[in-house]
């Protein structure tokens, strides 16, 4: 009788200490998602108020300028629900611009010109790099979010289902170019 009871016991803390684990490893995947979004806004911040600064710099020519900054406007005024798209359109915008070698060339010859497109081409490498950090965290906490254990004891808590990031991210050409040498 004690035996059993012992065994029990034992059992219980066992599972106990299960849960106790995985609920502090899903708070900190949640806690990583979070950091992981804080970077990747910072990144998409940063990309945009560069490719602003470029517009109204004068480098770059007046249609180009003038498609540029209300891409970059746009990105930067977004509210949370469009945010995606607004991206991705400024995305699009900048392979637009710098689809061509050239571009990039007559940008670099203005005063000040190889700043700006170094510091655009660092900006366009590291969104993707940013997104896809925050998307593989969002992906191990909605895998660890489906087991039964966590649905069954509600470890998740009240915190909201994590969401992935999706934009289109390609960079453009000349500037992935760029970035490299």
């Amino acid at each position: 009788m004690t035996s059993t009871l012992i065994w029990i016991l034992v059992a219980l803390v066992a599972i106990g200490l299960y849960l106790s684990w995985t609920a502090g490893r899903l708070d900190r995947l949640h806690a990583r998602i979070d950091a992981a979004r804080a970077a990747l806004d910072a990144q998409l911040l940063r990309r945009a108020s560069v490719a602003q600064e470029l517009a109204t710099s004068g480098v770059l020519d007046p249609a180009a300028s003038i498609v540029l900054y209300e891409a970059a406007h746009a990105a930067r005024q977004a509210e949370e629900e469009q945010r995606e798209v607004a991206e991705s359109e400024l995305s699009q915008a900048l392979r637009a611009i710098f689809g061509e070698p050239q571009q990039v060339e007559a940008v670099r010859e203005a005063p000040g010109g190889e700043e700006a497109a170094r510091e655009l081409a660092q900006a366009v490498r590291r969104v993707p790099m940013a997104r896809r950090f925050h998307n593989d965290s969002v992906r191990a906490a909605r895998a660890l979010r489906r087991h039964r254990t966590v649905r069954w004891f509600r470890l998740a808590g009240h915190a909201p289902f994590p969401m992935a990031f999706e934009m289109d991210d390609e960079p453009p050409v000349a500037l992935a170019d760029r970035a490299t040498s």
